[in-house]
C-alpha cells in the first residue's frame, strides 16, 4: 500500500513541478512553453488522480484501504497539485494580458 501512495506523491508532485514551470515560461514570455508545461503537468496529475481513485474504488468495494500519514500527504500533495494548476492557469492568462497590453502600446 506504501507504494501505492509514493507513486501518488511521485504524479502528482511531477505535475506540481510542470505547472510551477508553466508560470516561470509565461512570466517570461514563453506561452508556448507554459501550454506545454501544463499540458505535461495534467498528464501526471491524471496518473495520480486515478491511482487515487482506485483506492477509492476499492474502498467503495469493501476492501480496506490502509490509512494513516502515507494516505493524508499523498492527498495533501494531490490537493496541493490540483491548486497549482488553478493558480498555473490564472498566472499564465495575467502574464498573457500583461504582454498583450504592453503590445498595444507600441
Amino acid at each position: 500500500m506504501e507504494e501505492i501512495f509514493f507513486q501518488i506523491i511521485s504524479q502528482v508532485g511531477m505535475a506540481r513541478t510542470n505547472y510551477i514551470e508553466a508560470i516561470h515560461c509565461a512570466k517570461c514570455g514563453d506561452f508556448e512553453g507554459a501550454r506545454n508545461m501544463i499540458k505535461e503537468g495534467r498528464e501526471y496529475f491524471i496518473k495520480g488522480h486515478q491511482i487515487h481513485a482506485e483506492l477509492i474504488s476499492k474502498e467503495a468495494a469493501g476492501e480496506p484501504v490502509e490509512t494513516g500519514m502515507f494516505l493524508m500527504h499523498a492527498e495533501d500533495q494531490l490537493m496541493s497539485a490540483e491548486m497549482f494548476s488553478i493558480l498555473a492557469d490564472e498566472f499564465i492568462s495575467v502574464y498573457k494580458s500583461m504582454e498583450d497590453r504592453e503590445r498595444s502600446r507600441k
